[in-house]
């Protein structure tokens, strides 16, 4: 096993992929390697190596025994070397079906096309914390695939339609008959000729060449609730790019991106803040007003705050993106020690130090020419 290559490798995913993004990686190379389509050396071995990192992966309780023990950890189940193909290792007929037939089992009722989903697409934006906590509406402007209104995304010049695939016979796929060591098998490929479509255009569409689909930017207001942080997703379904023989558009997601506030600090759901304090504030104590996210409030500190001092304003943080309540304010204090002060509050601070036994002796405030000659 010594040779063997990382399964999570094979796929080319991350030991943190979730279960569809391992099924999608499979689907796909599934689709490159399957040996009914690519006849190059080696393309079988390398399906068979997918196909058992599949099998592995695709299992909760397979994963969780490679992750911890790797290959010697799935001896007997994944680690087999591929199981041919009338077993499991295989990853399951089912799954190869899908592969070739989409996740609604085959072919549609229009003759046998294969439907295929269209792409998710992603779309970002960015919000100021002052939007991400009280919730805003924007609109957001994206590209992306359209059915071909001319041809009604068939791809055919208007006044034309597709014709039946004289290779496939319009089913989309070809059957071939395999003999092997372990007996005889028919499997299924797409028609090279119309690429599993069924049909072929013999005239194509001028303004989708043929392609059934045509790039369109749209424009859409959407609803940022509160409580959203960088990173959260909104997912709009449909507004992906369309898909091809009838199958399903895919979805666009809005990833939320939120700006640097001069003010505040965010921490989860929880503000943070540094207010300046007067020295006299500071040391008699009293309310002061502090900002917080569309407004202002009002903080009663304590006699003798000192510099570096937290305060917590409850509820005036950021409200839960669940509806799990809402987060609080961190005020933290700083006293700002006074600059050019006049002779007689300095005077005043020299009293006051006088009167806690504090001895503090002052620079004389005269020039050095002034000290020379005596001159103020």
């Amino acid at each position: 096993m010594s040779d063997q290559r990382d399964y999570y490798e094979l796929l080319g995913v991350s030991r943190t992929a979730s279960g569809e993004e391992i099924k999608r990686a499979y689907r796909n190379l599934a689709r490159k390697y399957h040996p009914d389509v690519n006849r190059q050396q080696g393309a079988e071995d390398k399906f068979k190596e997918i196909n058992e990192a599949y099998e592995v992966l695709s299992d909760d309780t397979k994963r969780r025994a490679f992750d911890r023990f790797g290959f010697e950890g799935v001896n007997g189940s994944g680690g087999t070397g591929g199981a041919g193909f009338g077993g499991q290792g295989m990853g399951g007929f089912g799954d190869i079906f899908d592969i070739f037939f989409g996740s609604g089992g085959g072919r549609s009722a229009a003759g046998g096309s294969m439907a295929e989903r269209g792409d998710d697409l992603r779309q970002d934006i960015e919000v100021t914390l002052e939007e991400a906590v009280l919730g805003i509406e924007k609109t957001v402007r994206y590209t992306h695939a359209e059915s071909c209104d001319l041809c009604g995304g068939n791809g055919a010049k208007p006044g034309t339609t597709p014709e039946v695939c004289p290779s496939c016979k319009g089913s989309g796929y070809l059957r071939q008959t395999q003999n092997t060591l372990l007996g005889t098998f028919q499997t299924t490929a797409p028609c090279g000729r119309c690429g599993g479509q069924g049909r072929v255009v013999q005239s194509p569409c001028p303004q989708c060449t043929g392609n059934g689909r045509i790039r369109k930017t749209r424009e859409r207001s959407i609803k940022i609730p509160p409580g959203v942080d960088a990173g959260s997703r909104i997912r709009l379904v449909g507004e992906g790019d369309a898909g091809f023989r009838g199958g399903d558009a895919g979805d666009l997601y809005i990833v939320i991106f939120v700006k640097q506030h001069d003010i505040f600090e965010r921490q989860g759901n929880d503000l943070y803040c540094e207010v300046p304090l007067s020295f006299a504030r500071a040391a008699l104590g009293g309310q002061i007003t502090v900002p917080i996210i569309g407004g202002e409030e009002k903080l009663t500190i304590s006699e003798g705050t000192q510099s570096g001092e937290k305060f917590r304003i409850r509820d005036k943080g950021v409200p839960d993106l669940h509806g799990r309540g809402r987060g609080e304010l961190y005020v933290i204090v700083r006293v700002q020690t006074p600059t050019r002060l006049s002779p007689d509050q300095k005077q005043l601070l020299i009293q006051f130090a006088n009167s806690l036994g504090e001895k503090i002796d002052v620079p004389d405030d005269k020039g050095l020419f002034g000290r020379i000659f005596g001159k103020s």
